[in-house]
């Protein structure tokens, strides 16, 4: 059966926030020239929810709020995979690793192994889930992407070494949050790096999390667990 990409497929986001209480840097690195989604942008690590992500087991889950949240609009049970797919993304893509110490009690799954292999189970609790953005109609590709927020403390690895790294992203990099928009990003990046920059010195989960939803007929920046819509339509 061959894909159908004109789908919105449910995705994971990961915004790693390095020396975020003196002077903040953000993990990004570039597409490749030839990706059908977003080509030579620089953007966060992430991708979308595999089948499998469903029954991979998390040592610790994300924090409640945001359990909560992702379940007020989405399917049930999609808050687990999503975290997942936000662990095993930014493993793929950048090398790094959220998790703890632990033995598998089964054999991982396939896009797991190496993961596995470091002598780690994914974690959740350090995820914040602090954005949420649909991407427009007539893309190549759509997704309903979930930006999950965490401070670098958090990683179990060196965070300067990306040796792990898959090829999907080139020239990574911890960017100082007043350099970054001096980088090729995607409109959405923008305006998801405005919402950290607000946030950066705040450890806590928001109290409200910004919805950009591009539909067929308008788009709407609305706040989930808001008060309604912040700005009405978008253009």
């Amino acid at each position: 059966m061959t894909e159908d990409k004109s789908a919105i497929r449910n995705a994971a986001t990961v915004i790693v926030l390095r020396d975020r209480l003196t002077q903040p840097k953000v993990l990004m690195g570039q597409r490749g020239a030839g990706a059908a989604f977003m080509p030579n942008k620089f953007v966060f690590p992430g991708g979308a929810v595999d089948k499998a992500d469903s029954a991979v087991p998390l040592a610790n889950p994300l924090p409640e709020v945001c359990a909560n949240r992702l379940a007020e609009d989405a399917e049930p049970g999609l808050a687990h995979p999503l975290a997942v797919a936000a662990v095993r993304e930014l493993w793929e893509e950048t090398g790094l690793i959220l998790g703890q110490k632990g033995v598998w009690e089964t054999d991982p799954a396939e896009d797991w192994a190496s993961f596995a292999a470091t002598g780690h189970l994914p974690t959740a609790e350090a995820l914040q889930f602090v954005f949420r953005a649909i991407t427009p109609p007539g893309r190549p590709r759509r997704f309903d992407a979930r930006f999950f927020l965490v401070d670098a403390d958090a990683i179990a690895s060196d965070l300067d070494d990306f040796s792990a790294a898959c090829d999907e992203l080139s020239h990574l990099q911890w960017i100082p949050l007043p350099e970054v928009r001096s980088f090729d990003l995607p409109f959405i990046t923008e305006v998801v790096l405005a919402e950290v920059a607000a946030r950066a010195h705040d450890l806590a989960p928001p109290s409200s999390v910004p919805f950009f939803h591009n539909g067929v007929e308008e788009s709407l920046f609305l706040r989930l667990r808001g008060i309604g819509p912040m700005t009405g339509r978008t253009h």
